[in-house]
């Protein structure tokens, strides 16, 4: 959408003052001295708009964004804790440039404790992981590291038994999933301002970029849909069938959050589920690659190959990294390819062992497994990545542009 701008042709701007008894002669004088004004419109890139400290939030951290983010990903623990020291110095010594970090865990909580100003301290769901946000991002910003917010959504067991009404009630109780997680409901706008509302503080903290992840429904919902008590909201009256209606909810929220983020400078990113972009759409949970990928400005599909069942004719994905991500790039960027303003692609990487897999099924990852998935995705084009290890132990000696 384009903004217009409205321009005054004539060099000269006059103000009349009307005198009983003199309206002749200053009329007259009009007349003579100021020619016809002219009215045109200009079209202004909305881009720079945006990008101007005029229209934007000034945290007064800059940052630039890197040649590519090759990331890491860091708990609140961590980057309120000595291991952040190491973190930092794991960016000095090699190609990593940027750090994604917990800001709301994947229980709901906020991973620091908001300041009695601030819009979110009403909600009394900060933990103090992080003493000191502010100065974790200076240290961010002295060493060029590019700071990513992370915001789990729709994963909140925190929101949900606090307000079962915005949740999912099975029986007289919230319902939750075999790990004892709860989820509250994407139909709600309600859980949507929440939500954009911590997106915006990230922000105005200075983070450059937020990503959202659990941005879904919870797994095996459609088995659910007609037992579980929960509104719909404005999607009540939609002729969609119930798949649409999720998928519609999912999206819109996308949609939403980033056009709220708009004024504070910071790109919206979001976490997907690899098989997502290899069907239409995941039913159950409303993921839709395609229009999520759309609505954002970084798509991160999680494809780590012990995540996988035997897709691309792969038995045991775990056990072929190189191939599995390989065969994973040519279905993204078949996908990505049809749409007309594409986001970039920056996918979530193994850095850890799936020994849950059982005997057979997996192998140690070390330098030689996370440097074939990065080889694969950069032969295919794809030069962004973020690797995940949930204890932030990430394996010293990578190639990480091989």
């Amino acid at each position: 959408m384009k903004k217009y701008l409205r321009v005054i042709a004539s060099a000269s701007i006059a103000m009349t003052v009307f005198i009983p008894g003199a309206v002749s002669a200053e009329t007259n004088l009009f007349s003579k001295e100021f020619s016809t004004k002219e009215f045109s419109f200009q079209a202004i890139d909305e881009t720079l708009v945006s990008s101007s400290k005029l229209f934007t939030y000034d945290s007064g951290l800059t940052f630039e964004y890197p040649d590519a983010v090759r990331g890491v990903y860091v708990t609140g623990h961590s980057a309120g804790g000595e291991r952040f020291n190491d973190l930092v110095n794991l960016m000095d010594t090699t190609d990593l440039n940027a750090m994604v970090v917990d800001i709301k865990d994947d229980f709901g909580n906020l991973t620091y404790i908001p300041k009695e100003d601030s819009a979110l301290a009403k909600y009394d769901i900060g933990k103090p992981y992080i003493k000191d946000p502010q100065k974790m991002l200076k240290t961010m910003e002295e060493k060029k590291i590019y700071p990513i917010a992370r915001i789990v959504i729709f994963k909140d067991t925190e929101l949900a038994e606090r307000k079962p009404e915005w949740s999912f009630v099975d029986g007289t109780s919230v319902w939750k999933n075999g790990r004892g997680e709860a989820f509250v409901n994407p139909f709600m706008k309600e859980v949507w301002d929440y939500n954009v509302e911590i997106a915006i503080e990230a922000a105005k903290m200075g983070f450059k970029e937020i990503q959202f992840d659990y941005v879904r429904f919870p797994e095996g919902f459609e088995k659910r849909e007609n037992t579980l008590k929960y509104s719909m909201g404005e999607y009540e009256k939609s002729d969609l069938d119930f798949v649409q209606r999720r998928v519609s909810a999912v999206t819109d929220f996308v949609a939403y959050a980033k056009e709220k983020l708009k004024p504070y400078g910071a790109q919206l990113s979001v976490d997907i589920f690899g098989y997502s972009a290899t069907l239409p759409e995941a039913p159950g949970i409303g993921q839709n690659f395609s229009k999520i990928s759309e609505n954002v400005d970084v798509i991160s599909s999680m494809i780590y190959p012990s995540h996988w069942t035997s897709y691309f004719g792969i038995a045991k994905p775990d056990l072929e990294p190189y191939r599995l991500v390989q065969e994973y790039a040519k279905v993204e960027n078949a996908k990505l390819a049809e749409l007309e303003n594409p986001p970039v692609s920056r996918p979530w990487l193994h850095d850890f062992t799936a020994s849950y897999l059982g005997a057979g099924n997996y192998q140690q990852y070390g330098k030689e497994e996370v440097e074939a998935q990065i080889k694969a995705l950069s032969e295919a084009g794809i030069k962004e990545y973020l690797l995940w290890n949930a204890g932030n132990k990430y394996t010293k000696g990578v190639d990480y542009t091989p």
